[in-house]
């Protein structure tokens, strides 16, 4: 149940990300936005959770020799870092498009069907029933909160921002199955989020000299950037890759259905966000499914039914 709550409480972080950028400068690009945030938040995330690796060093020493550094590892974790750089853009993308609400509902509501999807073709092993019964109800919920949409809308959803979101969708279900195969490979959770985040900063950092970053020089700019980096990133992918310690990817990313439900709510409250009726409707379906799954969850994980190389 800790897992759980620890991964819930980072799709809580997570859901605030679209209504910081709403708030914060006109001025601003996806690119530009995710670039500075993942800069900012993955160098933190770099020390914050490598400290945190070498504070349970000995202890882990004592129970268990540390991996050796391989190719296929390397590879993972390299493709996380690859996976979160290309979320910032493609997010922020959808949620420009469609709003936060509908545009971070659409993102993660994709992730855990994704998850679960490459899960069982990687594993061979499928989710749980719990798993299947949750994620349809939630996905049930998506679909209503995607087709409802703002109140008084002409149309719905622009296809553009449905590829972005859905785009930002799949690179979190390969962050989820990476990030669980190195776990189950002996990783501590410490060191494969800090490499996650030493190589999305990286990453992003070359995308700096070729975007308008003129906004960060205001104060409202620079407590976005601040806050999506610190706050989004850091702190929150630290909570999310110890819960997943204890659960299975699909589960997990089911779990960070919290982030779009935190999204539009905050997107009603906030930002004036008027949804239909059938969004509403679609924002209550939503939650019954993560509470089933979070009900569900608080058996042990299941035994791990591979073996990842070192």
């Amino acid at each position: 149940m800790v897992s759980v709550l620890a991964v819930l409480a980072a799709a809580v972080l997570f859901g605030t990300t679209g209504t910081s950028q709403a708030l914060g400068p006109d001025d601003t690009t996806p690119l530009s936005i995710g670039a500075v945030r993942l800069v900012i938040g993955g160098s933190g995330l770099a020390v914050l959770a490598f400290a945190l690796a070498r504070r349970h060093a000995r202890r882990r020493a004592e129970a268990a020799p540390r991996p050796a550094l391989g190719i296929r590892p390397l590879l993972l974790m390299t493709s996380t870092g690859l996976c979160l750089a290309l979320y910032q853009p493609l997010f922020f993308l959808g949620t420009a498009r469609n709003g936060v609400a509908v545009g971070t509902v659409i993102a993660l509501g994709s992730a855990p069907i994704l998850a679960g999807l490459l899960e069982w073709a990687l594993t061979r092993r499928l989710p749980r029933a719990t798993w299947m019964s949750a994620t349809a109800l939630a996905t049930v919920g998506v679909v209503m909160l995607g087709f409802g949409g703002e109140a008084g809308a002409s149309s719905g959803a622009d296809l553009v921002g449905i590829t972005g979101s859905v785009g930002a969708g799949a690179t979190f279900a390969v962050i989820a199955n990476a990030q669980r195969r190195l776990l189950d490979g002996g990783w501590d959770p410490f060191t494969v989020v800090g490499a996650m985040g030493a190589s999305s900063a990286l990453i992003s950092a070359c995308a700096l000299p070729f975007v308008d970053l003129r906004w960060l020089a205001t104060t409202p700019g620079l407590v976005m950037a601040l806050w999506l980096g610190v706050g989004t990133i850091s702190i929150a992918y630290v909570l999310f890759t110890w819960g997943l310690s204890g659960l299975t990817a699909a589960t997990a990313a089911t779990l960070t259905l919290g982030e779009p439900l935190t999204a539009a709510v905050l997107g009603i409250t906030v930002l004036d966000e008027r949804l239909s009726a059938l969004a509403v409707a679609g924002l209550i379906v939503l939650a019954c499914g993560l509470t089933l799954l979070a009900w569900g969850s608080r058996r042990p994980r299941d035994p791990i039914p591979f073996a990842v190389e070192a």
